[in-house]
């Protein structure tokens, strides 16, 4: 043992571990730079995982779940596993050592990128205490609650998400890199657009192609003629990716039956990266938006009790990601204008309709303070508002259906001021992108979520009670027994209740800009 501890002093050198700028998006460590000296700050000199006998039984614990780092989406060989496994048969104290500092530089590597990612997030809006961690590891502390676990493996595996939307996507991983080791799917050439009853020598390979992924029964025979059983199949990839399901094979589905399933690998990684960001744990019952389908979830104790269509932010009003808890329900709500809107939005109208902010039933205050006082905006002359000054005035929607919040309003008080709300504008549910909003969340079943939230196992409020509060017209505030989660996603890819997976469009751009980060494109 003496010689062995002599031989850890060769391989103790302390340097911070942290992350460079996302300019170069890799971690800036390398077996001496890691703070080794901090990790074995409390053993001294003496090794974690072997003996003079040779790697400990937490030494293979370890050297498994960095095999298996690709399970979670990593790469296993940013983990040195080759130089790992060549030192395990050593007995050589020098190579015992170097084997010990090894297997405790890339378990901490591991922890960090199976927590948090390899890369710090590049979504928008991520809380501190939502789940996510950009720090660094504090490597002493991290080393004092490795060593103090009873079981190694269990507390290894415990570190991702535990979520069933994760373990879902690791699923689906498992099942897409089989499809890339098997070859993947054939390219569709490009051409015309093929219609239900059209004959195309492209046919072929769109059966194929649908088969791979089990949109289509594998039991079809290829023929040039869209028969209109393929229709069904065409519909279903067509849900799958985010396209109107029209059952046409246009522009937009050719692009996505040429997406390669390698880069299909990628999506679903960047997806199970953003889980990491946010709440490992999303609770008993919980709310969940997923911002790139457009779609909002209710679950209570791993049941769906809800689903349906939302609104998200325009690209120039981005909804942030984000977990929080829904706190009350605003019924018969007011607006409060936001300056920004009043300013950009509401004074240019102003300047063409001096009654527009009448008709809107919107009321203007001289402030924002408790002591403003009304104006009667028909009085003022808006030509000559600068914007400056028309940001100063606080413009105030009456309740009723004419408001721009609906009926009803979610809150749960957050610094980008974001809420889910209802909306007169129901038709805009009827498209398949529905991204209009100045970045707050429109729901298309306010009755149906608002029953959701206010019932507990002490008190029921049904949808049919909700309805009768709406219809009094008289704002109403009612606080929930029990602050509801809420999680803000943006989930490209996912997995349903039926197991089927999804890829949607990338609205905002994000996954560009993580593809690049996360795979040197």
């Amino acid at each position: 043992m003496a010689a062995l501890t002599a031989a850890m002093t060769e391989h103790l050198v302390c340097y911070p571990i942290e992350l460079l700028g996302h300019e170069k998006q890799q971690l800036s460590v390398t077996d001496k730079d890691l703070c080794l000296a901090a990790a074995y700050r409390r053993t001294g000199l003496r090794p974690l995982w072997v003996t003079p006998k040779g790697p400990g039984p937490d030494a293979s614990v370890i050297l498994s779940f960095l095999v298996q780092a690709e399970t979670e989406g990593l790469d296993p060989g940013n983990y040195e596993i080759d130089q790992i496994s060549s030192l395990f048969a050593e007995r050589d104290p020098r190579r015992l050592a170097r084997l010990d500092t090894l297997l405790t530089f890339n378990l901490i590597k591991y922890i960090h990128d199976v927590s948090w990612g390899r890369i710090k997030s590049l979504d928008a809006g991520i809380l501190p205490n939502s789940g996510s961690c950009d720090g660094d590891i504090e490597t002493a502390t991290k080393m004092e609650q490795i060593l103090s676990v009873p079981d190694l493996g269990a507390y290894l595996a415990a570190l991702p998400p535990s979520h069933r939307y994760y373990r879902q996507l690791k699923t689906a991983l498992k099942t897409y890199r089989a499809l890339e080791a098997a070859g993947g799917w054939p390219a569709i050439p490009p051409g015309p657009t093929i219609r239900p009853g059209d004959h195309d020598d492209r046919m072929p390979d769109i059966f194929r192609r649908l088969s791979v992924t089990g949109d289509l029964d594998t039991g079809f025979q290829p023929t040039m003629y869209y028969e209109p059983a393929l229709k069904s199949a065409i519909l279903r990839f067509q849900r799958r990716h985010g396209l109107t399901p029209d059952g046409v094979i246009g522009k937009n589905t050719f692009a996505a039956l040429n997406i390669s399933v390698s880069d299909a690998v990628k999506q679903i990684i960047i997806n199970m990266t953003r889980w990491r960001w946010q709440a490992h744990t999303l609770g008993e019952k919980y709310v969940l938006v997923n911002i790139a389908n457009f779609d909002l979830t209710a679950v209570d104790d791993g049941v769906e009790v809800l689903s349906f269509p939302v609104i998200v932010g325009k690209f120039q009003h981005q909804t942030p990601i984000f977990s929080d808890r829904i706190r009350y329900v605003d019924i018969n709500p007011y607006w409060n204008v936001p300056p920004s809107i009043a300013k950009n939005e509401e004074l240019p109208k102003l300047r063409r309709d001096p009654n527009h902010l009448k008709k809107q039933h919107i009321r203007l205050f001289s402030g924002w303070s408790a002591e403003a006082h009304e104006i009667d905006s028909r009085t003022v002359d808006w030509r000559n508002m600068s914007p400056q000054r028309m940001a100063g005035f606080r413009l105030r929607q009456d309740p009723g259906p004419w408001n721009a919040l609906g009926r009803i309003k979610f809150v749960f008080p957050n610094p980008y001021d974001v809420y889910l709300h209802d909306t007169p504008t129901q038709n805009l549910f009827t498209r398949t992108q529905r991204d209009f909003s100045h970045g707050c969340i429109r729901v298309s079943d306010p009755m149906g979520l608002a029953a959701f939230l206010l019932t507990s196992e002490t008190s029921v409020l049904t949808r049919e009670a909700v309805r009768r509060i709406v219809e009094k017209r008289k704002r109403t505030v009612i606080r929930l027994p029990e602050p509801v989660p809420v999680h803000i996603t943006y989930q490209t890819s996912w997995v349903d209740k039926n197991g089927i997976i999804y890829f949607n469009k990338d609205i905002y751009g994000r996954d560009d800009k993580l593809r690049r980060a996360m795979f040197a494109e």
